[in-house]
């Protein structure tokens, strides 16, 4: 067994009837009823139709028999020696055999041919004629290159008759009604088969259509937003009084109910973001006058006792922790509202060079690698919030490692006309059920980490959102020794004069 390989735990199962669709299990269960009806009857044919061939044999026997036992009695003609032979009867058909013994001798024995000739029998067919029981009903009887015979044994005075005719034409008939069975029933086989598979597909139709109108639900993004659910199951394909027609009206009703709850869940979500925008908008104000006496009351620090000016630099630091939740928040709520950003032509390149730039003096302790097009790499959009993106992608990769990390931001333009930028570090990674939440908003791995360092929880939330809102994507994949984030951004063909800043004058709106 190869390294690595799987075991088997039992046989191969190279047919599995689970992965066979309705259509192909119904077609195929009703060919395979009629192959089994079609071989019943061709067998129970053939039964009754030997029966029937022997009983007639066997009356063509006791005939020929018959016709025998009086030849056999008759006197010899006052000629000396035994009777005569009964194969010379009249009325004999051709292939009859008839042999004519007393005791042990055999005094005729033979079979008449096809031009009404005697022909001789061998010592072994002779034998096995001799052993025969005497005045009992017909049997049947092998005799070697003579094939099988229907014979039967009757007494006469001076010793006993054996009389037989040939099974050899009975077989052939059953050989050719067993083919004309078998033709006859392949034929109904096959057509059957087709013409079930078109009544199957006629019939399935409406359970089509049901699983149609399951599928373009299936395709529609309910987990965000408002959502109009009106795909519903025709009217025609929910009549209770037809299996189809079940399942289309409980679809139908179980769409209506998700429906409900799909509005019930747009309205709550418009409630809360509506809350959150409006207590962030109102907690700016009074946010802004704490710092702004904390910082007053500071001036004088070298008046007051050292705990005391412990406590303002605390309200300080906290009150501006507390300014960037509010901020944070206030944008993820005009974000969820779709509110416009600014959008202008801003240089990919000459932000992210910026943003490594402000990382490299925030976090010394990490070694910043940087790679960079040969050129500007322009994107419409806001460059502020861009510029927000790197920052949160790179204040995530030093809040989240320790010191010695490598941090290396990679810009380049993919061959489908994008930017692509990379966020890549070789700290401990992220744990594997913490990946798939990483977007969300709060998601936090070590919270008492993150309180150190000041971490909200809502840094990738919004790098998440603002990226949307541009109509691009961000992922992340992580391993023990490697972190990447990547964000692929639509790149302008023909920009405007590229601002110095990174932007130009405003051109569009941009909605997520």
């Amino acid at each position: 067994m190869a390294p690595g390989s799987v075991p088997s735990t039992g046989p191969r199962r190279w047919f599995r009837p689970g992965r066979l669709s309705l259509r192909t299990k119904l077609t195929g269960s009703m060919v395979l009823l009629l192959t089994f009806v079609c071989l019943v009857i061709g067998v129970a044919s053939e039964i009754a139709l030997r029966s029937f061939l022997i009983d007639q044999i066997d009356g063509q026997l006791s005939a020929a028999s018959a016709r025998a036992h009086d030849y056999a009695n008759r006197p010899p003609d006052g000629l000396p020696g035994p009777g005569p032979d009964p194969l010379d009867a009249p009325g004999q058909a051709s292939g009859t055999l008839s042999v004519r013994f007393t005791g042990d001798q055999v005094l005729y024995a033979g079979v008449l041919s096809v031009q009404g000739l005697p022909q001789g029998l061998s010592t072994a067919q002779e034998a096995g004629l001799l052993s025969l029981p005497v005045d009992r009903p017909p049997m049947t009887l092998a005799l070697g290159g003579l094939g099988e015979y229907r014979v039967q044994a009757v007494s006469i005075p001076d010793g006993v008759v054996v009389t037989g005719l040939p099974l050899g034409p009975m077989q052939d008939t059953l050989t050719t009604v067993g083919w004309i069975l078998f033709g006859v029933a392949a034929a109904g086989v096959v057509g059957a088969g087709f013409l079930g598979a078109f009544a199957v597909r006629r019939t399935l139709r409406p359970l089509d259509r049901v699983a149609a109108t399951a599928g373009r639900v299936s395709a529609m993004r309910l987990d965000r937003g408002q959502v109009a659910l009106s795909v519903r199951v025709p009217e025609a394909d929910t009549d209770p009084r037809t299996e189809v027609g079940q399942v289309g009206s409980a679809l139908n009703l179980m769409l209506g109910h998700i429906a409900q709850a799909l509005e019930a869940r747009h309205a709550s979500e418009t409630r809360v973001r509506r809350f959150v925008a409006d207590a962030s908008h109102e907690l700016r104000t009074p946010l802004a006058a704490i710092r702004g006496y904390a910082e007053l009351a500071g001036r004088g620090s070298a008046l007051v006792p050292p705990e005391v000016a412990r406590s303002l630099s605390r309200i300080q630091s906290e009150s501006a922790r507390m300014t960037t939740l509010v901020e944070d928040l206030l944008l993820l709520a005009r974000l969820d509202a779709g509110r416009p950003l600014e959008a202008g032509v801003a240089d990919l390149t000459r932000l992210t060079a910026d943003a490594v730039g402000d990382a490299r003096v925030a976090g010394p302790g990490h070694r910043w690698e940087l790679r960079l097009p040969d050129g500007p790499l322009p994107v419409r959009g806001d460059v502020q919030r861009l510029h927000q993106v790197l920052a949160n992608l790179l204040s995530n990769a030093r809040t989240h490692t320790p010191p010695g990390t490598t941090v290396l931001t990679a810009l380049s333009r993919s061959p489908e006309g994008t930017a692509v930028l990379t966020v890549t570090d070789d700290g401990p990674g992220i744990a594997p059920d913490l990946l798939p939440s990483v977007f969300e908003r709060f998601a936090r791995g070590d919270s008492s980490r993150s309180r150190t360092a000041g971490s909200t929880g809502l840094g990738m939330a919004i790098a998440s959102a603002i990226v949307v809102a541009h109509h691009g994507t961000i992922e992340v994949h992580s391993r023990p020794g490697r972190t990447e984030f990547a964000v692929s951004l639509p790149v302008i063909e023909s920009p405007q004069r590229v601002h110095s800043l990174g932007t130009t004058t405003p051109q569009v709106g941009i909605r997520p």
